[in-house]
C-alpha cells in the first residue's frame, strides 16, 4: 500500500467515522473467511459497515474524526453504523455464534468510550421498527375490545 494509499484511505475512513453515531471494535483472531463473510453480508443488508484496518490508521482517522483516542492492539475489525440498537444487535448475535473467535472489545456511542457489558445492554433494547409495531398494537387495542364486545353482544342478541 503507498503512502497516497494511506492517505486516502485515512481521508475515506475519517468521513464515514464522522457520520457514523456508533462504533464497536472487537477481536476477530481465529475467525474463518467464511464466518467474516457471513458478518459482512448481515452487517450490509442493514446498512452497516464492516472493515479491518490496520491499527495505526484507524487511530488517525478516529483521531481527526473526533473520537477519544484508545489504545488499539492486536487484531482489529471496526464495525460502525447510525443505529446504535441495530449495530449492537448484530455484533452481540454473531459474537454468541462464535463466542471462542469473536470478541466486542469496547465501542463508541455518541463519541463516548462505552465498554461490552454496555454494548450488551443495548442490543436488549427494541428497536425502532420494534417500538411502532407496540405503539401501534396499543393505539389499536381499545378499538379491537370495542369490536370484540360489539361481536359477542351480537351472539348475545341473536341467541
Amino acid at each position: 500500500m503507498t503512502r497516497q494509499d494511506k492517505v486516502d484511505l485515512i481521508e475515506d475512513l475519517t468521513q464515514s467515522f464522522k457520520e457514523a453515531n456508533a462504533m464497536i471494535i472487537c477481536d476477530y483472531r481465529g475467525l474463518q473467511v467464511k464466518q467474516l463473510e457471513s458478518l459482512r453480508k448481515i452487517a450490509k443488508d442493514s446498512n452497516i459497515r464492516v472493515q479491518v484496518i490496520k491499527n495505526k490508521l484507524a487511530a488517525i482517522a478516529l483521531k481527526q474524526a473526533g473520537f477519544l483516542e484508545v489504545d488499539l492492539k492486536d487484531t482489529n475489525i471496526y464495525i460502525w453504523s447510525n443505529d446504535q440498537i441495530v449495530l449492537s444487535k448484530i455484533v452481540c448475535k454473531f459474537q454468541e455464534e462464535n463466542a471462542e473467535n469473536f470478541s466486542v472489545k469496547f465501542g463508541y456511542f455518541d463519541n463516548d468510550v462505552v465498554d461490552s457489558k454496555h454494548i450488551l445492554a443495548v442490543s436488549k433494547l427494541p428497536t425502532r421498527d420494534e417500538l411502532i409495531g407496540m405503539l401501534l398494537s396499543i393505539w389499536n387495542a381499545p378499538v379491537r375490545y370495542f369490536v370484540t364486545g360489539l361481536s359477542n353482544l351480537k351472539k348475545q342478541k341473536e341467541e
